[in-house]
């Protein structure tokens, strides 16, 4: 599996304080400062890092919490803001996964739903706090936390949404936005993206209609992108086109996020979609959307409206079949016959889940 701890790694570049309130000694500093670097212990690519003391604490990109080294601690300002016992983020991880199993014993009644929302609630705020010992987790536990991060444990995540949130994660793009998306991709920190994963909630897993909060499950695609493909956590997006929800629970609940209006349809939900996409090409015109549990009836026009003239593809379609397909292309290899006698083979597909049927 690749290992992305090169790109979650950060280097800083750190000026030390200057010893003396001289003019010349100042510059002298500010020279020293600007050849000497610290490296970690994964990184290997400069970042200039301009914040200072409890702002980088609040950042999850450079936060390391107990792993800040002396030096760092007195070159960021950082003394006295952490406890005095420096840890390895291996001692990090050892403290975090304790905790974790603690939780697993305590609630030893089998795989419930409960019990797999409080390892995510778990798992989500270590992600706030330090992203590169978030992902370092999640790749070193891939099998066992996969089902966290994502499917099922996603689907209650999403559905419980509007009490579990924290921290905002990626970006709302909303039928209230219209004819302001080219400006708000700017606000956007990465000067590169990657990678989009983008829904508008209509179908999210087998749970319909769950508007806003099904940004969910772009979130935890990203996750388990950058901890099995290895690619840079700092230039994916999480994406939510929000046009409204026919979801009336939603609509009546006090806390939902989103917009409290049934959905847009025709051409008015096509111009919220175009507007988007053509906002995040113009700014990172070399990213891969990818859409993610749109409705039926619109994902296959949406494909066929974007597929010639943007780099996207809609998981649902193309995804799902492709790896049936390959599936059974595997299963033809595995008998030994040869390729060409494929088409001539009977092919049963069984199974609870909603998308057996139009595979075929």
């Amino acid at each position: 599996m690749p290992n992305p701890s090169g790109q979650i790694g950060r280097l800083l570049l750190l000026r030390r304080r200057p010893a003396t309130p001289s003019a010349a000694a100042a510059a002298a500093a500010a020279a020293a400062a600007a050849r000497r670097c610290f490296t970690t212990t994964e990184g290997h690519r400069p970042t200039m890092v301009h914040k200072r003391s409890l702002d980088i604490l609040h950042d999850p990109w450079f936060n390391k919490g107990t792993a800040f080294s002396m030096t760092e601690r007195d070159r960021l300002d950082l003394r006295g803001l952490l406890p005095p016992n420096v840890m390895s983020s291996e001692q990090q991880i050892d403290r975090f996964m304790a905790d974790l199993k603690r939780l697993e014993e305590q609630a030893r009644d089998g795989p419930s739903d409960p019990n797999a929302l409080a390892k995510w609630r778990i798992l989500n705020r270590l992600h706030d706090r330090n992203e590169t010992m978030y992902y370092k987790v999640l790749i070193a536990n891939i099998k066992e936390y996969a089902p966290i991060v994502y499917t099922p444990t996603v689907g209650l995540v999403c559905q419980n949404y509007g009490g579990l949130f924290r921290r905002p994660r990626g970006m709302y793009f909303s039928a209230a936005d219209r004819g302001e998306m080219m400006s708000m991709v700017y606000n956007w920190p990465a000067e590169q993206v990657d990678m989009i994963v983008v829904t508008d909630g209509s179908r999210i897993l087998g749970l319909g209609d769950l508007g806003v909060q099904g940004i969910g499950i772009a979130i935890g695609k990203l996750d388990l992108y950058v901890a099995a493909a290895g690619i840079n956590p700092q230039r994916v997006l999480p994406v939510m086109i929000d046009v409204g929800t026919n979801n009336e629970k939603l609509l009546e609940d006090p806390i939902y996020l989103g917009l409290q209006q049934h959905r847009l349809d025709g051409d008015e939900y096509i111009a919220v979609i175009d507007e988007f996409m053509e906002a995040v090409f113009t700014r990172w015109p070399n990213v891969v959307v990818q859409f993610e549990d749109f409705q039926s009836k619109w994902a296959f026009k949406l494909l066929q409206r974007y597929r010639n003239s943007y780099r996207m593809f809609n998981d649902d379609v193309q995804g799902t079949a492709g790896v049936a397909l390959a599936g059974l292309l595997g299963a033809v290899r595995a008998q030994g016959k040869p390729m060409i006698d494929f088409p001539k083979m009977k092919i049963v597909v069984a199974g609870a889940g909603r998308s057996v049927s139009p595979l075929f």
